[in-house]
């Protein structure tokens, strides 16, 4: 698993120097003593991905080093001390606590299982689960930087993902109360082997979680970016405007979109500006929206962890909710 793990890392390390070598030297390899005919259509794929990439990057590093921080310094103890209880009640208070979690929408659903686990009602986790992925801090900041000629698209996700939380945590409690709806299954967490047998320091494991998030998260980055400015590139753009006016077409397109490429939340945003002049405002609110609720990594995530009845049924109040608000959203605000 080490190896196979170290080979993906060298593998991406690699794509990205392929990509960024071609971005510097494409003029001295266009005009060099063999002259090489490079379609304009690869050209724009480089220079769109690299572009999503460098300016996702700084946002991702900060993401996976402020949630590292809270793997390492805050006890899941202090998080159940704090966290409100009473059925519909709880839900706008858990709400603004989710806020406060800097962690992405797969970083975030083992902490959740451990604390439902402890006592937190399944409604709360849920509340968490939807919720801390969207409206963290490093997340409003890089929805901020990559739309701030157009704050709608940052308001509006904003916005809607606190609302949609409340919603969707009070549909599960509604469905499923507090009823038990873990697998009973043994919780996987990386090991790290130490010479002398002495547990590391926090600041330690704080640097290996980092570590090993940003090579998990950053992989999917960088394939979501790939697949982002392919279809930029190499799709025509009366097919792609065609699609992207569309109100509940492109909504429907971008929603999948995003279940499909599993980009870390920090860094989704520089994806979707990069569809903002061909897509309309709504579909890539339901991109921004959409993906950190639910996508293929953490769908998988939430199957070895919660009974398959109750994903599903989350799966389906998830993509029903947000589809509904993006209408809403379109008819009302645009």
């Amino acid at each position: 698993m080490f190896q196979q793990s170290t080979r993906e890392n060298i593998l991406i390390f690699l794509l990205f120097s392929l990509f960024l070598f071609g971005f510097m030297f494409m003029e001295e390899i266009k005009n060099s003593a063999i002259p090489l005919e490079i379609p304009g259509s690869l050209i724009d794929l480089n220079t769109i991905f690299l572009s999503i990439v460098l300016e996702a990057f700084p946002f991702l590093l900060l993401g996976v080093f402020v949630s590292a921080l809270i793997q390492s310094f805050v006890s899941e103890e202090t998080i159940k001390r704090f966290t409100p209880k009473k059925g519909y009640i709880a839900l706008v208070p858990a709400t603004v606590m989710a806020a406060l979690f800097p962690v992405c929408e797969c970083a975030i659903i083992p902490v959740v299982r451990r604390l439902i686990k402890k006592g937190m009602p399944l409604h709360i986790g849920v509340v968490f689960l939807v919720a801390a992925p969207i409206l963290n801090p490093v997340v409003f900041l890089s929805t901020f930087y990559a739309f701030r000629s157009d704050m709608t698209v940052v308001y509006a996700r904003m916005g809607l993902g606190f609302i949609l939380a409340i919603i969707i945590g009070g549909i599960v409690y509604t469905i499923f109360k507090n009823k038990d709806m873990l697998k009973t299954v043994e919780n996987h967490t990386h090991a790290h082997s130490h010479q002398n047998g002495s547990e590391p320091s926090k600041w330690k494991l704080t640097m290996y979680h980092m570590s090993d998030e940003f090579f998990d998260t950053g992989k999917f980055l960088l394939f979501g970016a790939l697949l982002a400015s392919a279809f930029q590139a190499f799709v025509s753009r009366e097919f792609i405007a065609s699609i992207g006016t569309e109100a509940w077409s492109s909504s429907l397109i971008m929603m999948a979109f995003a279940y499909l490429v599993s980009l870390c939340s920090e860094a989704d945003a520089f994806v979707a500006v990069s569809f903002q002049s061909t897509f309309s405002t709504a579909s890539i609110v339901a991109f921004l929206v959409y993906g950190p609720m639910l996508d293929i990594k953490n769908t998988l995530m939430l199957l070895a962890y919660f009974k398959k009845k109750f994903v599903l049924t989350l799966m389906a109040v998830i993509t029903v909710t947000v589809f509904i608000a993006i209408l809403l959203f379109q008819l009302l605000f645009l």
